[in-house]
């Protein structure tokens, strides 16, 4: 039994709305995932993603669960949305936040509460779980759509922003 299917029992499938399942990720997921996280890449920076790397990293996460997990929002039994947690450690807090990353709900599905559903459940878990600190996520500047749902859901805008070096599209300096 590899990692990633002893993981999958570690967090719990859930009806969080009568026709949105909320189960873990499987690596039979890998597709839809890719195919998520190019899809929102494209529409909210306009950036086109290599799948080959995306396929990759999104493998990266299944071959060592400390680097996260997926959520995936099924109705009527398929696939529609996706979700997923990385840690970040707080030693002001001496607990972790969850990162809310790769976020997608496929454009058929969008207005049904997909978002909404994936957020409970994480939430519920974080809670749950007794080590989490908190939620975090990040979002693009314009992307208002996106920025009204984490408000709707009890999130605030944070006091932080954030900076990067993006060495994946930035020349490395010696």
């Amino acid at each position: 039994m590899s990692v990633c299917q002893e993981r999958d029992k570690s967090i719990p499938c859930v009806d969080t709305m009568p026709e949105i399942l909320i189960r873990p990720a499987t690596l039979e997921d890998t597709e839809f995932l890719v195919s998520g996280n190019a899809n929102m890449a494209l529409e909210t920076e306009a950036r086109a993603l290599d799948t080959h790397t995306l396929r990759a990293g999104v493998c990266a996460v299944f071959d060592d669960p400390a680097r996260g997990f997926y959520l995936i929002a099924e109705l009527d039994g398929q696939p529609a949305g996706q979700m997923m947690i990385t840690y970040e450690w707080s030693d002001w807090r001496n607990g972790a936040f969850w990162w809310i990353q790769s976020v997608y709900t496929l454009r058929e599905s969008r207005g049904r509460g997909v978002f909404k559903a994936l957020y409970s459940h994480v939430e519920s878990l974080a809670r749950e779980s007794g080590a989490v600190c908190g939620l975090r996520l990040y979002v693009e500047a314009h992307n208002q759509r996106a920025q009204a749902a984490y408000e709707r859901c009890g999130m605030r805008e944070a006091v932080y922003r954030m900076f990067e070096v993006d060495y994946s599209i930035e020349p490395r300096h010696s």
